[in-house]
């Protein structure tokens, strides 16, 4: 039978179909596109984008030419400009401001065909320091209150070039549905005293049928009231407000856990399109120490449609349960 299921930070609920229940193999994945002729994020072609703000090299060359390990870029073509004032304005009853935000690239290899969960886990963990450095600086920027990374892996979750990248965007405002989250912790905080975050981690370690993995300092699990089928979570153990000021060895745990879950489900759908994004405290307001940063990671197998649209309420044909049984089960392959 099918049930509702209302997830406990942003009390919206969700649909679990399960009478509608999909297998891994009802899901159909586009495959990757051929390779272009032209990429601008392949090395000798640095000229094509905008001047390097952060690179990891390998020896002392020149900037913004080859050599390089991981490098961050402006946008081309971005959707918040780094120039100007932050400008409010009222239209009648309307509010708006001006666009002012970063909106950076993150390329995080050389190599064109290389994807993140095929990458070496040290590899990896540099990705994931070139997040951290980027909001350690931008955040000093008094203009923006929010900074969100994120990532679009396939053609039908976002991503223009097939050569792997990560964006981010830094706005000058924060996100509503990063606003829903502090609000519901500080509601669940104000009536329980505890993080809702850390109790979840501890009622699915004790659980285990959403977990599909964990080491020292991460569980990846599927979330409760999961919205997207094999939608999957990674969460800090510990209680952590922000991304940028975890420990090294944190670093190495989550290049671990973030490989293998994107090898998991690279293996078992197919290479399926997928986003990730980083949810990562505001750090303009008064600090939610509440808040429990987190990386959510939804492979793009279904579409919304009317249902969706109209009300608010996700429409998921595979049960969380059956989702992390599936991955749990997806064998990891070592050279990988």
């Amino acid at each position: 039978m099918p049930e509702l299921r209302k997830d406990p930070v942003t009390n919206s609920w969700v649909i679990i179909s399960t009478e509608r229940g999909k297998r891994p193999s009802d899901f159909e994945t586009e495959p990757r596109p051929p390779r272009p002729g032209f990429c601008p994020f392949c090395p000798g072609n640095e000229e094509k984008t905008p001047p390097e703000i952060v690179v990891y090299r390998n020896d002392g060359a020149a900037p913004n030419t080859p050599g390089w390990r991981v490098r961050v870029v402006a946008n081309k073509f971005p959707a918040l400009v780094i120039e100007g004032a932050l400008e409010r304005q009222t239209e009648g009853i309307y509010d708006k401001m001006s666009g002012v935000g970063a909106h950076e690239v993150i390329i995080e290899t050389p190599d064109h065909d290389q994807t993140l969960p095929a990458m070496p886990e040290q590899k990896i963990e540099e990705v994931l320091r070139a997040y951290r450095d980027r909001i350690l600086d931008l955040k000093r920027d008094s203009r923006f209150q929010y900074i969100l990374v994120f990532k679009n892996h396939g053609e039908a979750a976002g991503a223009s070039l097939e050569h792997t990248h990560s964006q981010l965007i830094a706005t000058p405002i924060v996100p509503k549905r990063v606003q829903e989250e502090v609000d519901g912790i500080k509601q669940y905080y104000a009536e329980k005293r505890r993080c809702v975050y850390c109790d979840m981690v501890q009622q699915e370690l004790a659980y285990g049928g959403r977990v599909v993995s964990a080491n020292d300092h991460f569980v990846a699990m599927a979330p409760f009231a999961s919205r997207f089928p094999f939608e999957t979570w990674i969460v800090p153990r510990t209680h952590e407000a922000s991304f940028e000021d975890i420990g090294k060895q944190e670093y190495v745990s989550l290049a671990r856990i973030l490989k293998e879950t994107l090898h998991r489900i690279e293996r078992l759908l197919s290479d399926p399109p997928y986003n990730f994004v980083l949810h990562s405290a505001p750090f303009r307001q008064e600090k939610p120490v509440q808040y429990h940063w987190h990386i959510e990671i939804t492979p793009r197998l279904t579409r919304l449609a009317g249902f969706e649209w109209g009300t608010g309420i996700y429409i998921n044909p595979t049960p969380p349960e059956e989702a992390a049984q599936y991955l749990r089960d997806t064998a990891l392959i070592a050279d990988r």
